[in-house]
């Protein structure tokens, strides 16, 4: 999938709540790193993970389901296989109504999610990770001596 990057820069922008679908109680899981560190970047990250329930993570409790949350959410996050997503995203569209966002997390896809989101005026991301989008357009992996193609004063 190709995106531009102000597109990416509007979701991570307008962005506060997020539904972390999959996410891992182990912290070298990359589900539980971008977890952590969108929550140490401002965003609200609700952990949502059935074998996970009850317990806390990031200052939130895991849920079981996205109909567990207990608010509004803007970002559905997806770490699950693609032939999960489908549900998944079903779910969101039923339980947030003003959800935006829903994004699959690498090596996730699903055509059929997507189109059942966009029908429903949702932004759909797939195959992309925030927590490396957001180093990207704001300046964090050019700290690191990458090359992101981002024209930016920080260094």
């Amino acid at each position: 999938m190709k995106y531009d990057d102000s597109f990416l820069k509007d979701v991570l922008t307008r962005t506060r709540t997020v539904a972390v679908v999959g996410v891992s109680m182990n912290p070298v899981r990359p589900s539980y790193y971008v977890a952590r560190y969108l929550s140490l970047k401002g965003y609200k990250v609700i952990p949502v993970n059935p074998g996970h329930a009850g317990k806390k993570l990031f200052g939130q409790e895991v849920r079981v389901a996205l109909s567990e949350c207990p608010e509004e959410v803007d970002m559905v996050d997806v770490f699950r296989r693609s032939e999960h997503v489908p549900p998944i995203v079903e779910e969101a569209l039923d339980v947030f109504p003003a959800l935006k966002t829903v994004w699959m997390q690498i090596g996730v896809e699903s055509p059929e999610a997507a189109e059942m989101a966009q029908a429903k005026g949702v932004d759909v991301v797939m195959n992309r990770c925030p927590k490396i989008e957001y180093q990207r357009l704001f300046g964090e992996l050019r700290m690191g001596g990458f090359n992101t193609g981002i024209i930016s004063s920080k260094l």
